[in-house]
């Protein structure tokens, strides 16, 4: 089975010598050294001035809503082409997801539409940074300076993405990464979130760590989403990779883009300008192509080959929001037609070129 990505994993032996230290100290979660290292290595190549890391990205993103202290029942502008968990992290916080179009070239918030959503009740933007592509962060930031709102970016998809040289961490009041086993840079599971304002440090290691600040002393009501030293380990190995990770899903997606390239009813997904991205996926739009989405992923699995249908449904239209007032893509026209129409094909580092090149013929044939 040639799955949609394949976790990357530095060399056994690295690895290795990066934990045999655990065998002396015993230690193996609350805040090691390999936390701290990591830690300190994230705030330098993210050139970010904190990072706090967490078990996952989802509760990560859990917590820098609840860290900023919104109003209780507020509304949180977002979109329904994500991962559910976007969606998850608004609601589980006790606020209301208001959902916003995306928009036809990069698949991000579509920028135009967020004014026009904005209440009395709206306390945040919270965009989403997809396939390696970045929101327009710079209107982004505008319109949440004139209506003073926090933004707090999803980056899930946008660990290593630069925009005019700048790091996806830099941009608005926080920003969230996934480090989850699929993405691009991993730490097994994991995840960080990435800010500027110093007064988010205290209340974020206190949700992660049960609010516990010394021995007999409790201050907050903080849940567990502490990342162990083993988590840690792996992302510092991984790290040191990163840059031949990209390269070569660049080499990937180069393959696809010359095979699929100016081909009727595909659209494929091209780099924006000013952005250096980390080419986390390569979705394809079949847009009145001779296959429809659903029947190219048919034929592929047919010969075991496994893309995926990345995000479908929307957010929206999920059970869990079925009797929600803002449920169903109807008011996300453009939202609803990418996700009845887009699949991501395989990419990863190692991901041979023929079978590429196998995909393709698929496709076209």
């Amino acid at each position: 089975m040639i799955n949609v990505t394949r976790s990357s994993l530095p060399p056994l032996e690295e690895y290795i010598d990066e934990i045999k230290g655990l065998w002396d100290s015993h230690w193996l979660t609350n805040m090691g050294d390999k936390h701290r290292e990591l830690q300190n290595k994230l705030e330098q190549f993210l050139d970010i001035q904190n990072v706090v890391l967490y078990t996952n990205g989802h509760l990560a993103l859990e917590n820098i809503i609840a860290a900023m202290e919104l109003p209780k029942g507020s509304e949180i502008i977002t979109t329904p082409f994500t991962f559910v968990s976007t969606t998850h992290a608004i609601v589980r916080n006790g606020h209301i997801p208001v959902f916003c179009d995306i928009n036809e070239a990069d698949y991000t918030i579509d920028v135009d539409k967020i004014e026009e959503l904005i209440t009395d009740k709206t306390s945040a933007i919270l965009p989403v940074h997809v396939y390696g592509n970045m929101c327009d962060v710079e209107v982004i930031e505008k319109i949440a300076e004139k209506h003073n709102l926090k933004v707090i970016y999803d980056a899930a998809h946008a660990f290593g993405v630069k925009y005019k040289g700048k790091s996806s961490a830099c941009f608005g009041d926080a920003s969230m990464y996934s480090f989850h086993a699929t993405k691009v840079f991993n730490t097994i599971e994991g995840g960080a979130v990435c800010f500027r304002d110093n007064s988010f440090i205290q209340i974020l290691n206190d949700l992660k760590n049960f609010g516990i600040r010394g021995a007999e002393s409790c201050d907050y009501i903080g849940g567990n989403a502490k990342m162990s030293e083993f988590q840690a380990a792996m992302g510092i190995c991984n790290l040191r990779h990163l840059e031949e990770e990209i390269l070569k899903r660049k080499k990937v997606a180069a393959s696809y883009d010359e095979q699929l390239g100016g081909i009727d009813g595909i659209k494929l997904n091209p780099v924006k300008k000013d952005v250096e991205t980390n080419y986390a996926y390569y979705p394809v739009l079949f847009d009145g192509y001779k296959y429809m989405r659903d029947e190219i992923y048919d034929r592929l699995m047919k010969e075991d080959i496994c893309a995926r249908k990345y995000f479908f449904p929307l957010t929206s239209d999920f059970e869990c929001y079925s009797d929600f007032q803002y449920a169903g893509g109807n008011k996300t026209p453009v939202a609803k037609h990418i996700s009845d129409n887009i699949l991501t094909l395989p990419i990863y580092a190692d991901l041979s070129l023929d079978i590429v090149e196998k995909i393709c013929n698929i496709i076209r044939t």
